[in-house]
């Protein structure tokens, strides 16, 4: 997420300035606030002195007090570049994985490794969080660019499907860690009131990128195929992201010669580094929450391939062991843990608990609501592949543009909360709301289109407003792992949702194709194939009891997806008033 800087010297109007914020002398906090700026006191939790800062966070602090506001232009010239370059190829790949999934016949292994890797990768940043606090970001970000690379060159080599599953692991382990660790970069380098633009303006590359994915990939089939597609940008990935490690590398080490930042040398032997890194990455508390969520959040999405489903054993065992870990990790870190994952008195701060159940609700609802809405757009409004691509894209390109909007309001006015408030969950609401009524056969096309630019707006002021929230109601020592904390919120809200909306479409679709069939058609026929689905032709009486039967699916999931942003409206209302701009977290040149 990504802004593009012209002003060198003079702060422009329209874009947030490049500023020098110079480090503290001897007698000034160690925060960076002047000795005449007062400490907000609308936080619970006060900025961490330069000695309590772990080592990752003092060495980035470090770079940004060495490197040139040209340096800086160029860091986020590159950061553009990376989202751009990895953006697209995650569309090419979304559109290319059919293809290989044909190339291979169909095989149960696919669908389950792919439930995996998507969780997997999710999960990576809560250890990742650690990797960049404490041993620093260049060695996390060089990590997850290897792990990105490697998946793809395993996946244009793969001759079956079992190296192409264990290359979905590695590739969406590192695709979510490199973008999760470019946000953190982000945030290491811009100041709290203009981090929301900088966000907004990252996530800009998909407003072209949305619609590149699928006719870059039509053109790899009909050229040299799938395999060359991985393996083009196994070449391009690393040729476009080392450049931005070598950068901070340079920074890192010029800062070290100016005695800068922490000690390179800590002069502990094997075992004390041992015992120093397991206290410092709280390796108790980290297999408690990882493996906890791993556990809890796989059956969401694996009950379906159980016999006996939500009755089978090992989904029971998962979701109760799961469980029973993370309440272990709460009472660890209250009480036993020497060096805390994230202090305890910051995991019940109203602000980022509201943030993250904002974070998962909302993730919750977009899931409900948007599953099998393709299909929808095709059988029930008669849209061909294109068009409906068109519709559904809406959430995507309206989000990222009026996020940049966002950016910019907070950025001159200080707040988040009543914008998430008064704006972003209301239009949430009304927009799915509204779904309930629109999502119906016979309906205009264009009703739908104007709820998803509704949702589409609400989207991209919550999604921004919660992680400022998130942000603000700590220090830089913990955005790492509060952002790591938000995002696993959202995984969770998506696996409900899926799981919901999986659950109201298997007890209602097939139900309402036996109700209004004519006879002699086959329901389990109909409902097992879009392409038998759209294969009678509209205003038959067939066509007519399938768009029927998708009507009152779509609405009781649509109800199911207004009825959880209740708990979206609670969420915003426990924020603190927050005012970014009397907040600093960073220090350096920063943006």
């Amino acid at each position: 997420m990504t802004l593009t800087l012209f002003n060198r010297i003079r702060p422009r109007a329209d874009v947030p300035a490049v500023v020098d914020e110079q480090r503290p002398d001897s007698e000034a906090p160690v925060d960076g606030r002047s000795l005449d700026e007062k400490a907000p006191s609308t936080s619970s939790v006060d900025q961490s002195s330069e000695d309590e800062a772990q080592d990752g966070v003092r060495k980035v602090e470090a770079v940004t007090a060495v490197w040139t506001k040209t340096t800086l232009i160029i860091v986020y010239a590159l950061i553009l570049l990376i989202y751009f370059i990895d953006s697209m190829q995650q569309a090419m790949t979304n559109s290319l994985t059919p293809f290989v999934t044909s190339s291979f016949g169909k095989h149960s292994l696919l669908g389950v490794t792919s439930i995996v890797s998507s969780i997997v990768g999710g999960l990576v940043k809560l250890p990742l969080a650690k990797v960049l606090d404490i041993w620093g970001r260049p060695q996390g970000y060089l990590a997850m660019v290897v792990c990105l690379t490697i998946g793809l060159i395993m996946m244009a080599a793969c001759n079956n499907v079992k190296t192409y599953a264990a290359a979905q692991v590695f590739y969406w382990v590192g695709y979510n860690g490199l973008t999760y660790t470019l946000g953190i970069f982000i945030a290491d380098t811009s100041k709290l009131r203009n981090r929301a633009f900088m966000f907004a303006y990252a996530s800009s590359p998909y407003l072209a990128t949305t619609w590149i994915g699928g006719p870059l990939a039509t053109a790899i089939m009909k050229g040299p195929g799938f395999r060359w597609g991985f393996g083009i940008f196994a070449i391009v990935t690393p040729a476009v992201t080392l450049p931005l490690y070598f950068i901070f590398l340079f920074n890192q080490r010029k800062a070290e010669k100016l005695n800068l930042g922490p000690k390179k040398s800590s002069g502990r032997t094997t075992m004390e580094s041992i015992y120093h890194y397991s206290v410092e990455f709280d390796v108790v508390g980290l297999f408690l929450i990882t493996v906890g969520l791993a556990l809890f959040l796989l059956p969401f999405s694996l009950y379906s391939y159980q016999k006996d489903g939500w009755r089978s054993g090992m989904i029971i065992a998962m979701i109760i062991i799961g469980g029973l870990l993370l309440i272990g990790f709460a009472i660890w870190e209250r009480y036993f843990a020497i060096k805390t994952f994230i202090p305890y008195k910051l995991l019940t701060d109203r602000t980022l608990l509201g943030a993250c159940i904002l974070a998962g609700s909302i993730f919750i609802s977009f899931y409900c609501w948007n599953a099998f809405f393709y299909s929808f757009l095709m059988v029930v409004n008669g849209l061909t592949v294109t068009e409906a691509s068109y519709v559904s894209n809406t959430y995507t390109m309206g989000s990222c543009l009026w996020a940049l909007v966002v950016g910019v309001f907070i950025r001159y006015t200080g707040r988040f909360k009543w914008l998430a408030l008064y704006f972003g969950v209301p239009l949430t609401i009304l927009g799915v709301g509204l779904m309930i009524h629109f999502r119906q056969p016979d309906t205009n096309i264009g009703y739908v289109v104007m709820c998803q630019i509704f949702i589409a707006l609400a989207g991209g002021t919550l999604v921004i407003c919660e992680q400022i929230a998130a942000m603000a109601a700590t220090s830089h020592q913990y955005v790492a792992v509060v952002l790591a904390l938000e995002s696993m919120f959202s995984s969770i809200g998506g696996a409900i949702g899926a799981t919901v909306a999986t659950a109201i479409w298997t007890s209602t679709f097939p139900q309402q194709l036996v109700k209004h069939l004519p006879a002699g058609t086959d329901p389990l026929k109909v409902y097992g194939s879009i392409v038998v689905q759209l294969s009678y032709p509209p205003g038959t009486p067939e066509r007519i009891a399938i768009n029927r039967a998708y009507g009152y699916a779509q609405k009781c999931q649509c109800i199911a997806a207004t009825a959880v942003l209740a708990v979206s409206l609670g969420a915003v209302m426990m924020w603190r008033d927050l005012k970014v701009t009397d907040r600093q977290q960073v220090k350096g040149v920063v943006i």
